[in-house]
């Protein structure tokens, strides 16, 4: 049977992205999104609970990320989970980190916002670091 490992997230981005330059020459994008829910409680009352979530994009999406994405943006984003597995020498615990790697962002804010950036540049990535 087939399985499926797809996420699709709208929202902002809460910092500016972390580059780093891999072993491999390739580039390496780390950011953070945040997403809302929102619900009621059982008294009625309207609530909004905040998520966030790790991405993370890799060669050329990266370099896409670097030029133009900041803190604040509403982005559109896509792809797939991933966790890694930290293991420190000497330990015997291991920790784990969940995060999305993205193949596709899409910004979301007015054309306005990036009156400086150009507004054909592709955004999405079919390499898979994984």
């Amino acid at each position: 049977m087939r399985t499926i490992n797809k996420v699709i997230l709208i929202g902002n981005v809460t910092r500016d992205p972390l580059i780093k330059d891999t072993d491999w020459w390739k580039k390496i994008a780390m950011f953070t999104i945040a997403t809302n829910r929102y619900f009621k409680t059982s008294d009625g009352e309207n609530k909004s609970e905040a998520e966030f979530h790790n991405c993370v994009a890799w060669w050329a999406l990266a370099e896409r990320v670097e030029q133009f994405l900041l803190k604040g943006k509403l982005v559109y984003l896509e792809w797939r989970l991933k966790t890694r597995v930290m293991e420190r020498e000497g330990e015997d615990t291991k920790n784990y980190k969940t995060e999305i790697v993205a193949s596709n962002l899409i910004f979301l804010n007015k054309k306005s916002d990036f009156d400086d950036i150009d507004s054909s540049a592709d955004l999405s990535n079919d390499d898979d670091m994984f």
